[in-house]
């Protein structure tokens, strides 16, 4: 685990992360493969749409929810 806040991918933005974009590409990833970019609220729409128009998007979750989700449980 990093103690480093997750940032936005968009070019150039220095953001904390809230949301993640879960995509792939058909045409080189297995349809199970997940990649992933991170979103900060004011560039989620912008990203979406561009992996969206190419078929990539996947889902979109929040952040806190993805790692809530990739954590194992207590009860494991």
């Amino acid at each position: 685990m990093s103690d480093e806040t997750p940032i936005c991918s968009a070019k150039g933005c220095r953001a904390d992360a809230v949301w993640v974009l879960a995509w792939n590409n058909p045409k080189i990833h297995t349809p199970e493969r997940r990649k992933t970019w991170l979103a900060c609220e004011e560039h989620r729409e912008h990203l979406s749409q561009f992996l969206g128009v190419r078929g990539f998007l996947k889902d979109v979750v929040l952040l806190k929810e993805w790692e809530s989700e990739a954590s194992p449980s207590p009860d494991s």
